[in-house]
């Protein structure tokens, strides 16, 4: 504790900081950012400015925000429970728990009980979740090769090595291992792993005592394919231990706006994450708490989004193809990954140039640098003007 202190009243170089003027001083404090990435989303600028120009206005098609009504009976639970003055429950009301758990054995497939909490929204969950699992320097997170950006943020925050790999085999019998991510159906591909696949990475894991965590906010979104839970009794035999899965109300209920997600799996795991979450104040609000069983308890108002986004898909998919793109994977999810075989920028820099704003692969992993990300989350008019747009010739 002495030398903590010590440490804590000097500045990188050994020089004595007490006399300094507190923003001096606090400069210290702000060297955990410069371990992170470049924020991917600042680097598209140009190519938004770019493409705001066109005559017709920007078709936003970068990122997966939802722009369709969120369902009027989860408004009304919202509003419903309004009138919240107290503090909520870390863990969820009993109502909200049962909720989720009921969800998870309807969608994933699962006659074990697992244990459940709520979130706020998923990323928060993805950052933290090495951090609050144990997870410290020296220790090694596997993710997939290409992936959301956060799980290596979430690895570094927490201060360990990132390898990134597809492959077990290529992870070799590194003993410093302690959480892989698998995310299916993926952001960005959409590619869908298989059960086997699933049951593999689960075995490979506990043989070690690995944690496994599955993001699968998209798996209300098969297109091609039937997505699997890692939570599904044929991938676990019934048995939670090590695996957890994170959800998302986001993208199936069109509540981004509402930060609610939860996480589901191995009890053990959900009481420790549990316990640390309430000395952190990680806590889901009331109101949202009531608005996600409204969500979690009816599947009317999921189906009609996806009625939305498939239409919204073929529309996209079949411009794409006329221009000259290839669709990789994209069975699943909110995205189409198209290639022209080109550097994704100038691929970004294309579209751009036709008021349409895509997500360059090199955002999601150096294996992807000649793909492009093109979100379904556009209204049905702005999908229309891309479509329109892509038909002009790729000259340029």
């Amino acid at each position: 504790m002495a030398r903590w202190c010590l440490q804590g009243r000097q500045d990188r170089e050994g020089r004595d900081v007490r006399g300094r003027p507190a923003a001096a001083r606090g400069r210290t404090l702000s060297a955990l950012s410069s371990a992170l990435p470049d924020f991917p989303w600042d680097l598209l600028e140009p190519a938004k400015t770019l493409a705001a120009a066109h005559p017709d206005g920007i078709v936003d098609l970068s990122v997966g925000t939802p722009v369709d009504p969120v369902p009027p009976a989860v408004q009304e639970a919202l509003s419903a429970a309004s009138d919240s003055p107290g503090y909520p429950l870390t863990a969820g009301t009993p109502a909200l728990r049962a909720a989720i758990a009921g969800w998870l054995a309807r969608a994933c497939g699962t006659t074990a009980e697992p244990g459940v909490l709520p979130t706020i929204g998923s990323k928060e969950l993805v950052a933290w979740l090495p951090t609050l699992l144990g997870v410290r320097p020296g220790d090694v997170v596997v993710i997939p090769s290409v992936c959301y950006p956060t799980y290596e943020v979430g690895a570094r925050l927490a201060g360990a090595e990132v390898i990134r790999s597809d492959s077990l085999t290529a992870v070799g019998p590194d003993r410093r291992v302690k959480l892989i991510w698998i995310n299916s159906p993926s952001n960005p591909t959409g590619r869908v792993l298989p059960v086997a696949h699933l049951r593999k990475v689960v075995d490979w894991a506990r043989e070690r005592g690995v944690t496994v965590v599955s993001d699968e906010c998209y798996l209300s979104l098969g297109w091609e394919t039937t997505p699997v839970s890692v939570l599904a009794d044929e991938v676990t035999g019934g048995d939670h231990t090590g695996v957890l899965a994170v959800h998302s109300l986001s993208k199936r209920s069109n509540l981004a706006g509402y930060r609610a997600g939860f996480v589901g799996g191995d009890p053990a795991l959900v009481a420790e994450l549990l316990a640390v979450r309430k000395h952190a104040g990680m806590i889901v609000p009331a109101p949202v708490q009531a608005a996600m069983i409204a969500a979690l308890t009816d599947e009317t108002h999921v189906a009609d989004q996806r009625a939305r986004y498939a239409a919204r898909r073929d529309t996209l998919r079949t411009a794409l193809t006329k221009a000259g793109f290839e669709i990789s994977h994209s069975e699943a999810g909110l995205y189409l990954w198209a290639t022209r075989d080109e550097d994704c920028w100038a691929t970004v820099d294309r579209l751009a140039r036709r008021g349409i704003l895509a997500a360059p692969g090199a955002f999601y992993g150096p294996a992807a640098a000649r793909h492009v990300r093109i979100a379904m989350t556009a209204t049905d008019e702005r999908v229309a003007a891309a479509a329109d747009r892509l038909a002009e010739p790729f000259t340029d």
